[in-house]
């Protein structure tokens, strides 16, 4: 009921294991490499530097953490979190006593903000702040918060004054108390705490369990195998798949050992996919595929296999020529073993793309300097949407490592939207995931204000080096305009209340901003205005762009159908219960129907499936969110990227509504018309047909 829709960090990618501007004039500003100069906003100047860092200033006061006074030193977090709970106490007397009407809405996303601001604040900094005295604290703060706000959802009080809201439905689309089972008796109330509890607990010790390395004996594998390991004494420790291999052995050797079934971990899946469906049976669903899609595009998990049923059968004549292609550059290769096993798609794609494109990153990454590309971002962003990004100087203790960039997102007309901090570069210990992450939701507070969003953007780039600034590869580019999209989603959310602002939407329609914005990183003419050598200022070549765009269609089709039947194992795991047999069992029968390669023996690949916690029953949003996105890109920028009158209507449509507006009237607003599911598959399928920039390129 409270802080739902909280993603934490949005932006993580479908995996194989698991996937701006107008009137530059006076901002111009000059940077010198190697004796060129080239010309770039103040942003993407302060992007190409080494950040000078809060350290020079010595007698500066601390402000804390994102500016919060507590949170200059780790016991702010206490301090902080009382404030909270103290705060809540207040508001819910007022929501208990206040009479039902807009008035009752108002308090209670007060009250959510009040929580979520603290339990954002901690989600990020629990997993990403340097220091393990602000992470342990983080990290209390979230449990205690959390308590909090399962009290709250069975708070039989505040249940009764949302009951009085019931007649005004218009005031409670937003808010969707029974989901928690508060409509329950005080005995079957208690047993769904008790579920949500454990349910917690359960998805915690199964997501330490998907990244725990496997060991095996040294004397097992081979001596030219074992090199390739990690070794422990008389064992070898396998942490990965090491799908990139050129070895076929190690390839399989590591698929084998590191997907080698875990008894405990087995008992954990098996226990978590028992308990969601008790939780949803017990608040009145059939299935918890039921209970996660409500509010969704899909709506429910029948229009969810339909979907991917239909993509599937249109995938499989193009799934089996790409791997035929494979099998013949494995022949090529080894031919001695040329038939195709799950290791192998990875490998021998990109050794497919190397071979026809030339796309050696190399090549490209003189011309992506980070510098360049939030230049493009910028450049893209204020031709769409009037939006200019400038780079602030934080102050003292405002973030939590030096080189933390600082960016306030400021409109034409209306002026400063909120705050980004770009937490770009590696270091140790932070986690190699690139994400957003909402630190403070917006919101219309009571005064009339609009309380600003603030959010953090997480990459793991390279550091820039004595001779050259940060230099990105062609994924690394993609993957910042990703995340900038989600970034944007934040920032132009003008809702109401901050427990539907932005990304705080519905799973399958939260990636169509982020997603889009990849369409944009592969146009020329969007990366022609800002790719620039950063010795030279020699622009990127189109035909670069052009090989680049065309590699991606390579095994397209596979990758595609990978995620086709990653998503139906996730929809038959959370479906009717008990499952109809092991969870093993299951994944062998949906991975040979809806992937084709055959099932390996003695693995578990679902037990490495992480991604089974934070999008139990919603995987399938990936595939969906693609093909809006590819249908907003078709319909409205692939004539024009830059196209004015689209953005707004962009910015109108979908993106000032956040999670307050039911997504597929959002996605009717802006196509004009309502897409059905054999349009969302007809979308996914032209991309792998149509090579849309070349096209453009050649007809210039």
């Amino acid at each position: 009921m409270l802080c739902v829709g909280r993603l934490g960090g949005l932006g993580a990618r479908a995996a194989a294991l698991p996937p701006r501007r107008a009137g530059r004039g006076s901002l111009e500003a000059g940077i010198r490499a190697r004796r060129v100069s080239t010309s770039w906003s103040p942003v993407g100047a302060a992007f190409n530097v080494k950040p000078q860092g809060s350290r020079l200033d010595l007698f500066g006061e601390r402000r804390g953490l994102f500016g919060v006074p507590e949170l200059s030193a780790p016991e702010g977090f206490h301090i902080a979190q009382e404030k909270a709970l103290r705060k809540t106490e207040l508001l819910v007397d007022r929501a208990c006593s206040t009479p039902p009407g807009p008035q009752t809405v108002l308090i209670f996303d007060e009250l959510s903000d009040s929580l979520c601001r603290v339990a954002d604040l901690a989600d990020f900094v629990k997993i990403a702040h340097p220091e393990p005295a602000f992470r342990e604290a983080a990290e209390e703060a979230c449990r205690s918060i959390g308590t909090m706000v399962e009290k709250l959802n069975t708070n039989v009080d505040l249940y009764q004054s949302l009951q009085k809201l019931l007649a005004d439905k218009k005031l409670v689309d937003s808010l969707d108390p029974e989901t928690s089972g508060i409509h329950l008796d005080k005995e079957k109330r208690k047993r769904a705490v008790d579920l949500n509890v454990k349910i917690l607990d359960l998805s915690s010790t199964f997501l330490m369990g998907t990244n725990f390395p496997n060991k095996i004996e040294k004397h097992l594998l081979p001596e030219h195998i074992r090199r390739n390991f990690t070794s422990a004494g008389d064992h070898i420790i396998i942490d990965g798949l090491h799908a990139e291999s050129p070895d076929d052995l190690v390839r399989e050797a590591a698929y084998k050992i590191f997907l080698y079934p875990n008894a405990g971990q087995l008992k954990c899946l098996e226990e978590l996919l028992s308990s969601r469906d008790l939780l949803a049976k017990l608040v009145g669903y059939s299935t918890f595929s039921h209970r996660a899609l409500q509010g969704t595009i899909a709506k429910n998990p029948e229009t969810v296999m339909q979907f991917l049923e239909k993509l599937s059968d249109k995938l499989s004549e193009r799934t089996l020529k790409d791997f035929e292609m494979i099998r013949g550059m494995k022949m090529k290769l080894n031919p001695q073993n040329s038939e195709v096993m799950p290791w192998d798609p990875p490998y021998y794609s990109g050794v497919i793309r190397a071979e026809r494109y030339n796309i050696e990153p190399s090549l490209y990454c003189p011309f992506f300097s980070l510098g360049a590309c939030m230049e493009g971002l910028n450049i893209l962003l204020n031709r769409l949407l009037g939006i200019s990004l400038y780079a602030e100087q934080p102050a003292k203790g405002e973030v939590w490592s030096e080189d933390v960039r600082k960016l306030a997102v400021v409109h034409e007309s209306e002026g400063l939207l909120g705050y980004i901090y770009c937490d770009f570069f590696q270091r140790a210990d932070k986690p190699h995931q690139d994400c957003h992450f909402t630190i403070r939701g917006g919101r219309l507070k009571e005064d009339g204000d609009y309380q600003l969003p603030v959010v953090v953007l997480m990459l793991n780039l390279p550091r820039s080096s004595r001779s050259s600034p940060t230099l990105l590869t062609p994924s690394m580019m993609e993957n910042l305009f990703h995340e900038m999209g989600h970034a944007m989603h934040s920032m132009l959310g003008r809702t109401r209340y901050q427990h539907v602002t932005g990304t705080r939407c519905p799973t399958d329609f939260a990636e169509v901003p982020s997603i889009l914005m990849e369409y944009f990183a592969n146009d020329y003419r969007v990366v022609n205005q800002f790719a620039r050598h950063y010795q030279t200022g020699q622009p990127l070549p189109k035909n670069m762009v052009s090989r680049l765009c065309e590699s991606k269609k390579v095994c397209a089709a596979a990758d595609m159908q990978l995620q086709v039947f990653y998503a139906t194992l996730d929809q038959i795991y959370h479906g009717k219960h008990p499952l109809r047999n092991s969870t093993t069992d299951i994944l062998k029968e949906t991975q040979e129907k809806f992937y084709g390669l055959p099932y390996v023996p003695n693995t578990a690949w679902q037990l490495r499936f992480s991604h089974l916690v934070g999008y139990g029953a919603r995987y399938y949003s990936y595939l969906m969110s693609r093909a809006v996105a590819s249908m907003v890109w078709k319909e409205c920028f692939l004539q024009d990227p830059f196209n004015r009158a689209a953005g707004e209507r962009y910015r109108r449509e979908m993106l000032a509504h956040g999670g307050g507006r039911e997504p597929m009237l959002m996605v009717e607003g802006m196509l004009q018309k309502c897409p059905s599911v054999d349009d969302f598959v007809s979308a996914l399928v032209s991309d792998l047909d149509l090579d849309f920039e070349t096209f453009l390129m050649d007809s210039e």
